[in-house]
């Protein structure tokens, strides 16, 4: 018996080893870019003239994209409703990196990037993520189905906080423009974190049947795969704290470089806040439109509106800590133009999205609003 073990255990090892490098939980990818990363910002790649720029450039969005996937991977482990929030803090650690980099290094033009980037990560979710799921999924399936208890929830959450950290600024009397006083600030940072947990506690806990399809057949089959074993969530946990860490290196390090390229090109500064919006959202938006393609769209919808929550729910607190913390003004009222399509998006999507039933059409009309504000931003 001990000769039988003694033969076994040469095997064992390797099988342990691939269980653990698993292609489909842990990709290669995944685990480069991290110490990519890591490399990058040592070497101080960012300062190293155009060429170093750009690879630094692209090692950021690998890592972002790495730092989400890891997230995803230890939010599977762990389960609801401390999954979901294992990935929106992760992402938004992301999110508000990038922010405060740009704030620090870009003076008082740098004081919108926050209301930029949250404004953009509502019109790129309810006009351009919501339209190409519809779109998609109707030009597939001609019409799909979703629960209204869920997406109405949801909806209701988001058109609070969008107004009362967006555009409620304006209108306040303490301090003149967009801007909140302290006490203001804080009011507004602790109401939205509470609106977002709360919303958090009713879609994984009390009222978790209002965000499932209603046909069990249909629930994602991402969601019944095994989940990964202690040594893979530690792998992914470890390389989740080096992504973070390197993101938020590499975006300091970029920040004066991407600032002053979109400003010598004659753009707008809130071009920066669409880009970060942007790349944050990339790796949710994909799942979503392939949720759609599948006949999914409950899941679509999940993904997409828990991410707009999430943006302001988590980023507004967030960002306005590091606000007051580090001295930085902060301006969150967005202008008329501006407020007129974000009331125009919230009216479309409860329209759209209130009888249950979507077809083409409605992903035609969200997808002209979202070009609309891409092209009101270049030419205001």
């Amino acid at each position: 018996m001990t000769d039988r073990v003694a033969d076994e255990l040469p095997t064992a090892a390797p099988t342990v080893a691939r269980k653990l490098l698993d292609k489909r939980v842990l990709p290669a990818w995944s685990l480069a870019m991290p110490l990519l990363g890591a490399v990058a910002v040592a070497l101080s790649l960012a300062k190293a003239g155009p060429v170093g720029v750009t690879g630094a450039g692209m090692i950021l969005i690998g890592t972002v994209l790495a730092a989400v996937h890891h997230a995803e991977v230890v939010a599977h482990r762990v389960g609801e409703p401390f999954g979901t929030l294992v990935l929106a803090v992760a992402v938004t650690v992301i999110e508000v990196s990038l922010i405060v980099s740009l704030m620090t290094s870009g003076g008082d033009d740098a004081a919108t990037l926050a209301r930029d980037t949250v404004f953009a990560a509502i019109m790129i979710i309810l006009n351009g993520i919501v339209g190409v799921c519809l779109l998609a999924g109707g030009v597939r399936h001609h019409e799909q189905v979703f629960g209204l208890k869920g997406v109405s929830a949801a909806l209701c959450v988001l058109a609070a906080m969008a107004t009362l950290s967006l555009i409620l600024p304006n209108y306040t009397l303490s301090a003149p423009g967009p801007f909140f006083t302290t006490s203001q600030l804080i009011f507004t940072a602790v109401v939205s974190l509470t609106l977002y947990a709360t919303f958090v506690l009713v879609q994984t806990v009390r009222h978790r049947d209002y965000f499932l399809p209603a046909d069990l057949d249909d629930i994602d089959q991402d969601s019944h795969a095994e989940p990964p074993s202690a040594a893979q969530t530690l792998v992914a946990f470890a390389m989740l704290v080096v992504a973070l860490i390197s993101v938020v290196l590499l975006a300091k390090d970029l920040a004066p470089t991407l600032e002053a390229a979109v400003l010598a090109a004659g753009l707008p500064i809130a071009l920066v806040g669409v880009a970060i919006a942007a790349l944050v959202l990339a790796p949710e938006s994909l799942a979503a439109v392939r949720a759609a393609r599948r006949n999914r769209l409950q899941t679509s919808l999940n993904l997409a509106l828990g991410s707009a929550l999430a943006t302001i729910g988590l980023t507004i607190p967030s960002v306005a800590i590091a606000s007051l913390a580090l001295g930085l003004p902060i301006a969150l009222g967005i202008d008329a133009r501006e407020i007129t399509l974000l009331a125009l998006s919230l009216i479309v999507a409860v329209l759209s999205l209130g009888t249950g039933r979507t077809t083409v059409l409605q992903g035609v009309v969200h997808l002209l609003i979202f070009a609309t504000f891409l092209f009101t931003t270049v030419v205001p």
